[in-house]
């Protein structure tokens, strides 16, 4: 993989990663449409992907750092409603990761089956159009407008968006976008909802990080991934700090129907992929 290419795949990651589109599923279907050349059956393609997600979380790190500070000093703080809604807030945040966590250990070798399979990620890339549309359609037939922020989100429904959360293990269904509409089913708003997927991405991106980026760096019949690796986390890292701030003012901006747009694009680019890679 030439650098050229690295930094191409990491734009587009960082561009993806918070937009509910999957970036993985990007990333595995556009290098095979555009022949890029890269072997994403190749053992260091995955790590690879998760070194470009850990620039995604120092992006997310940093746009949302008063966030994190906030969560840290609550543990500590003198008893207050302040420190409460810390700890609230903290709590939900560690109960949405723990099915993605436990389930991401057990089936981890069965769902690596399915990275670098275009056709398979152009199907679930259509799929997650669906699951867009219909969470929207869902939040409303319920008769919850969904208008609450993060102080009304109960731990049966952080735990329910930690579920939602595990769809993301197929590529094609993004991370975001099924976290998003969970949030929604539990009576977020669109922005709290994208304000929560936010913050429980970190740890589940770190976590990936901890387990795959040492089998990078040890990929003898790769050399000089680990730079190329280097040089697309930080593109990714920038490219996914301005998506967050864009993401942030369009779900401040549109409340009704917000994912509709998503859902559209994912239709189109899941059925064009999934045509032009059938037969080509």
């Amino acid at each position: 993989m030439s650098v050229l290419v690295a930094v191409l795949v990491a734009v587009l990651q960082g561009v993806t990663e918070l937009f509910p589109v999957s970036s993985l599923g990007h990333a595995v279907i556009l290098p095979a449409i555009l022949g890029l050349g890269i072997d994403q059956k190749a053992p260091e393609f995955l790590p690879f992907l998760v070194v470009l997600h850990l620039g995604t979380a120092a992006a997310l790190l940093l746009y949302f750092w008063r966030d994190w500070l906030g969560l840290a000093v609550g543990l500590f703080a003198r008893p207050s409603a302040e420190r409460d809604a810390s700890r609230h807030i903290l709590g939900l945040v560690i109960i949405a990761t723990v099915p993605a966590a436990a389930l991401g250990f057990l089936f981890e070798h069965k769902l690596k089956n399915l990275f670098g399979v275009p056709v398979i990620a152009a199907g679930f890339l259509f799929a997650n159009g669906f699951l867009l549309f219909l969470g929207e359609r869902l939040r409303r037939r319920t008769g919850d407008q969904g208008q609450g922020d993060l102080s009304v989100l109960s731990w049966k429904g952080a735990l329910a968006i930690g579920f939602w959360q595990c769809t993301a293990f197929f590529p094609g269904i993004s991370r975001s976008g099924a976290t998003m509409v969970g949030g929604l089913l539990s009576g977020l708003s669109h922005r709290a909802s994208a304000h929560f997927s936010f913050l429980i991405a970190t740890p589940v991106i770190l976590g990936a990080a901890v387990l795959e980026v040492p089998k990078l760096l040890h990929q003898a019949a790769a050399p000089g991934m680990a730079s190329l690796s280097a040089i697309g986390g930080v593109a990714a890292g920038v490219t996914a700090y301005l998506s967050i701030a864009f993401l942030m003012h369009y779900f401040r901006k549109h409340e009704f129907e917000a994912l509709d747009p998503f859902a559209y694009y994912c239709w189109a680019a899941g059925a064009g992929s999934l045509l032009f890679l059938l037969l080509a």
